[in-house]
């Protein structure tokens, strides 16, 4: 990546991403919509209060091998409606698994809550979910920040949800040496705060845990890592998986009890598969290494 050349998951070829943003009811929802094919993926669940749809099926022996997108949300176990509309936005356009009778889009989903932060009665529904497709086709709006899922997204609450400062998303991707691209999306509603690389407190606060320490299942990071290169469902996985050591270097404490946090990883095949083990390597250090510039700009205004 040059030193003028920002780019984000929208740059990794075939990858589309969009959002519907809820500014009243201070939520929201994010698409990432695969190519027409499909794209290969798997899921990492490292948090212990996730809230997902349609993850079983990402696993290595399942039938179905690819997926037509992901939905992340807000509005806590409510907002896994959105996907209904995702659903409804891909079978208008014939895509999906063939049964032999019609076409079933696949739509894995992960949410998180933010059910305190503006309206309690506020969560992206199905009209949201085809919203969110719709914006992601246009590929134009903003892509980080207060928007989509990351609407309501606060971080650094461990000593309190009073002192928590606003979350959100952030993206980046990469060229690699091989001519493949690889990008990650974050949107970050972690309990904890954000460290940058030089030790410095990006966001949240510096006070230890106390007695205002928020319930669980409030807080999440989600991530959705995609590539053009040809990866399996086990090459899949190991992203997903090492997707969240970029988590745990840039989010103090990562993976709490509190915490439910999900990790995406999605292969298009439009580009070769890594040159053996030295190239499935670098794309492994590349997937932290972005994980982690991601969160950190997930807080940058």
């Amino acid at each position: 990546m040059g030193p003028r050349e920002r780019l984000t998951l929208r740059d990794v070829p075939g990858i589309r991403v969009g959002h519907d943003t809820d500014a009243e009811g201070m939520t929201g929802c994010t698409v990432v919509v695969a190519p027409d094919e499909g794209a290969v993926a798997a899921v990492d669940v490292r948090g212990s209060a996730p809230g997902t749809r349609e993850t079983d099926l990402l696993g290595p022996t399942a039938l179905v091998d690819r997926i037509n997108a992901v939905c992340l949300a807000g509005g806590s176990a409510f907002g896994l409606a959105a996907a209904d509309g995702v659903m409804r936005w891909l079978a208008e356009r014939g895509l999906g698994f063939d049964t032999g009778i019609r076409r079933v889009p696949i739509v894995p989903a992960a949410i998180l809550f933010d059910l305190d932060v503006g309206s309690a009665d506020a969560a992206p529904g199905p009209e949201a979910g085809y919203a969110a497709c719709m914006d992601a086709e246009l590929g134009t709006g903003q892509l980080e920040g207060t928007v989509g899922a990351g609407t309501g997204a606060t971080v650094g609450k461990l000593s309190g949800t009073d002192r928590a400062v606003r979350g959100g998303i952030g993206s980046v991707a990469v060229r690699l040496a091989d001519g493949s691209t690889l990008g990650a999306l974050a949107v970050n509603n972690a309990v904890g705060k954000v460290v940058g690389r030089d030790g410095r407190i990006l966001a949240g606060s510096v006070d230890p845990p106390d007695a205002a320490m928020p319930a669980p299942g409030r807080n999440t990071v989600l991530l959705v890592v995609a590539t053009d290169a040809t990866l399996d469902r086990g090459e899949c996985r190991k992203l997903a998986e090492l997707a969240h050591d970029g988590i745990a270097q840039a989010i103090s404490p990562p993976h709490t009890l509190l915490d439910g946090d999900v990790a995406f990883a999605l292969a298009t095949g439009r580009a070769s598969a890594p040159a053996g083990l030295p190239g499935r390597v670098s794309l492994g250090q590349a997937t932290v290494d972005l994980v982690r510039t991601a969160l950190e700009r997930s807080v940058s205004r």
